[in-house]
């Protein structure tokens, strides 16, 4: 396969680390590394393909500590996280995963809370699992391609393009003709379930946009309406509320319930909850969140970004290629 206009990564840990011994989370596993953008000593991920790329992780509690890991770009904004502070013996995982829009040269890395009160766990199992992928290159950029890492001499002049093959060439022309769709959003505020009974479904609503190709997804009324048939994926993750239960849908349609999370524990402490699945849509069907209502329950986040949801078209139907674009 040619990788010059693809790149993906996928790394496992098989140690754990402590709060305070360093920062970037590191991996010492490379399963797949297409592209050679993802540097396992470092931890870091170096964007040489703009585009909207899908990053996902999953870490280990380790006993009796706490756990926070941000997913970071460029070192200082922090996009997601995955966190649990319940300082009990068991072992435990939590997941997180988004979708970001890179630039050429941008890094995006797992860190760690430098606190000696937090840890991440791992064994040969492994616990700890890292991977991100391009779903959609960036068609309107003018770079093209930026080399990620030293190439064999005499293949290529410095900052050019390699070689091409002809199903490079056909993937290419293909690229900006197939149809796109894909969003990824954040709350960085609670949802506090009300005391008054409530019978409309309303949805879970958003106020961080990271990607919003095609522009098919409202964060304000937290609907995504599908403009072209075909095969998606949809992955959520929530933050639990001190003393409240967690209950939220994926819901379709008029209300069908296609996969959901819950933690009925009412106990002081956050924690968060991973829910993802494929879904077969019509042009119009629409897909959103719905958080249970009631006053026992609420949705858990802030600035670190606890509650996200994403989703994007891995496959559309072969009508969806000739439909006019211009879905209301």
């Amino acid at each position: 396969m040619t990788t010059g206009m693809y790149s993906a990564f996928s790394a496992t840990r098989s140690s754990s680390i402590l709060g305070g011994t360093q920062r970037a989370v590191t991996f010492d596993r490379l399963l797949v590394n297409i592209g050679e953008d993802f540097n396992p000593e470092m931890g870091t991920f170096r964007c040489r393909l703009p585009g909207a790329y899908y990053f996902s992780f999953t870490v280990g509690k380790f006993p009796k500590k706490m756990l926070s890991v941000m997913l970071v770009k460029n070192g200082l904004e922090v996009q997601a996280m995955a966190y649990d502070g319940y300082q009990n013996q068991g072992r435990k995982v939590q997941s997180q995963s988004v979708m970001i829009s890179l630039k050429p040269m941008d890094t995006v890395y797992l860190l760690l809370q430098e606190n000696p009160q937090y840890a991440i766990y791992s064994n040969v199992g492994p616990y700890i699992t890292f991977s991100g992928y391009l779903v959609y290159p960036d068609s309107t950029s003018s770079v093209g391609y930026l080399n990620n890492h030293l190439s064999p001499p005499g293949l290529h002049l410095p900052g050019c393009p390699p070689p091409l093959d002809a199903h490079y060439d056909w993937r290419r022309k293909r690229t900006s003709e197939e149809p796109r769709s894909a969003f990824s959003v954040a709350r960085t505020t609670s949802a506090l379930g009300e005391s008054k009974a409530r019978r409309e479904r309303e949805p879970l609503t958003f106020d961080v946009e990271y990607v919003n190709i095609g522009g098919h997804f409202n964060k304000t009324s937290g609907r995504f309406t599908c403009h072209f048939p075909g095969a998606y994926y949809f992955a959520f993750t929530v933050g639990k509320h001190p003393r409240r239960a967690v209950s939220v849908k994926l819901m379709t349609g008029k209300g069908e319930v296609r996969a959901m999370v819950f933690n009925e524990d009412m106990s002081r402490r956050r924690e968060m909850q991973s829910q993802s699945l494929l879904l077969s849509l019509k042009r119009g069907d629409t897909v959103w969140l719905y958080s249970q209502q009631d006053d026992g329950y609420a949705v858990y986040s802030n600035q670190g970004r606890y509650t996200t949801f994403s989703g994007f078209l891995v496959y559309p139907d072969e009508e969806s290629m000739n439909l006019d674009r211009t879905f209301p």
